[in-house]
């Protein structure tokens, strides 16, 4: 392993707060540790060098997949070990973002734009691939066939987070939907169909009266600060790779609406959405299940819709009305 030493040119007074240091040229997809020293002057010509006792890890995107930055339905960027944020794009259009946790093998959200164009036209796909900028070890092996043969369970099927639906427009935006990082096992009866669904063609609709509706999909396994118990499904036999795999124990979505003056935004309405991974008999059931964004934020720990302006962001992220958004 090869050592690099970065400076920080700053001169630290009282020596609070946060700071950081560039390295360039590290490798894709590769976990790195760090070291923290500082050195430290009495003032009168001496140094003192204090070294820090932790020794922290990072592991770097894989190749291509820096996360972009401005769009509107992007959360905050999360950092740290274990994780992959990546985006698919076709030509200039933007298709998702992914937040992808390589121990659970689960995008624990997927980000993206909708109007009414992204669900017109006549594309399809029903086949399902490795999305080709992660380990396909890391990825749940349902390509060929759902979790009933692989995993011995075949209540749950591949539930899509960019729903299928939403990428009518164009055949490699609606392939990009079908790549394993975009699903997980979803409860198939009295969840995905129809609540869920159900849910889906309600965001769909809205695109009738507003020009895009930015959405962030995903998947839970507890709140935080909860502790809650995980299904796991165990592979059919040894030769199929991940051997364990969880089940989400919650789905959620939030929503964004925004109005412009000319290109500067006015004002933005957004909900959320949070559902417990169980069968309803209900298909509307979601509609009893509206909440504030900044609720969702603190069940899960992700900070939604950061690109507003803060007066803004804060007003849209307290609404829980489904009819106050829907009108917005």
């Amino acid at each position: 392993m090869t050592d690099r030493i970065v400076y920080t040119e700053d001169i630290l007074s009282g020596a609070n707060g946060s700071y950081s240091a560039v390295v360039s040229s590290l490798a894709p997809s590769k976990k790195y540790y760090y070291q923290a020293f500082m050195t430290v002057s009495d003032g009168n010509g001496g140094y003192t060098e204090i070294v820090s006792t932790t020794i922290g890890e990072f592991t770097t995107l894989a190749q291509g997949q820096a996360p972009q930055r401005g769009w509107l339905e992007l959360p905050a960027v999360s950092t740290g070990s274990g994780f992959i944020e990546g985006n698919f794009g076709t030509g200039k259009s933007r298709n998702y973002s992914y937040h992808y946790d390589t121990n659970m093998y689960t995008a624990l959200w997927t980000a993206y734009p909708l109007t009414a164009s992204h669900i017109s036209g006549s594309a399809s796909s029903t086949t399902w691939y490795y999305n080709p900028n992660v380990d396909e070890n890391i990825q749940i092996n349902v390509k060929g066939n759902s979790y009933g043969t692989n995993y011995n369970n075949s209540t749950y099927s591949r539930g899509h987070q960019l729903p299928a639906a939403d990428r009518k427009c164009n055949a490699d935006m609606r392939k990009e939907t079908y790549y394993l990082t975009n699903q997980t096992p979803q409860i198939q009866n009295q969840f995905n169909s129809p609540m869920w669904s159900n849910l889906e063609e309600a965001v769909r609709g809205l695109t009738s009266s507003t020009d895009t509706v930015y959405v962030v999909t995903g998947a839970a396994f507890q709140k935080v600060g909860e502790t809650k118990n995980i299904t796991y499904l165990n592979a059919t036999s040894s030769t199929i790779k991940p051997s364990s795999i969880p089940v989400p124990n919650y789905y959620w979505k939030v929503l964004l609406k925004v109005k412009r003056t000319g290109g500067t935004i006015t004002s933005a309405s957004a909900i959320g959405i949070w559902m417990e991974h169980k069968t309803y008999s209900n298909t509307a059931a979601w509609q009893n299940a509206t909440y504030s964004v900044k609720q969702i934020q603190d069940w899960t720990g992700f900070d939604f819709f950061v690109n507003l302006l803060d007066g803004i962001e804060t007003t849209a992220e307290n609404n829980s009305d489904w009819t106050t958004f829907q009108n917005f």
